[in-house]
């Protein structure tokens, strides 16, 4: 088996259907901001206001490279690793690429009831949020379109549903 690649933006649910799509298919998960985290023990947000972007960035391309060459693994990267050098073409080359494509105002809700906190969303209005939201997808939409599979994502809001999502997943790609 090929490893997959979840990719979208934040709050489509990429962690949340990658652990129990690993799980169902008997395969090791790994959340690329977590394996980084683990790896230079510090989190992504440390990394950033330390390092910067650009230097995070880099980081973060030469752990998709390590994690991608794992065998049989299901991968969820961040909302931003499709935009930056070849990673969209690398995670392409290698592994079934899934693009789990939501609205924003299903995005708005995933991220309203997360548990993470996310600075680049921290604060902000409804309004905003949805504003912000709607910008970062015309501008990703493009990188994370070359996806081998475009799957909608519904509202997550339950284990029922999170299950039926993968079992959609898995009957549309063949995993």
């Amino acid at each position: 088996m090929k490893s997959v690649v979840l990719l979208g933006y934040m709050g489509a649910g990429k962690t949340t259907i990658g652990h129990a799509l690993a799980k169902e298919i008997g395969v090791r998960f790994y959340d690329l901001d977590w394996y980084i985290e683990m790896r230079f023990h510090k989190t992504v947000a440390q990394i950033f206001e330390e390092r910067g972007e650009d230097a995070f960035r880099e980081m973060e391309r030469n752990m998709l490279h390590e994690v991608a060459e794992f065998e049989n693994v299901v991968i969820s990267c961040g909302g931003g690793t499709p935009c930056f050098f070849d990673n969209m073409d690398y995670m392409n080359s290698l592994c079934e690429t899934i693009y789990l494509k939501a609205s924003p105002d299903v995005l708005a809700a995933h991220l309203r009831m997360g548990r993470v906190v996310r600075p680049l969303i921290a604060g902000k209005t409804e309004e905003e949020l949805a504003a912000y939201i709607r910008e970062m997808l015309r501008q990703r939409e493009p990188f994370y379109s070359k996806a081998k599979y475009i799957f909608d994502v519904d509202l997550l809001n339950s284990r029922e549903k999170v299950a039926e999502s993968v079992r959609l997943l898995r009957e549309a790609t063949g995993i």
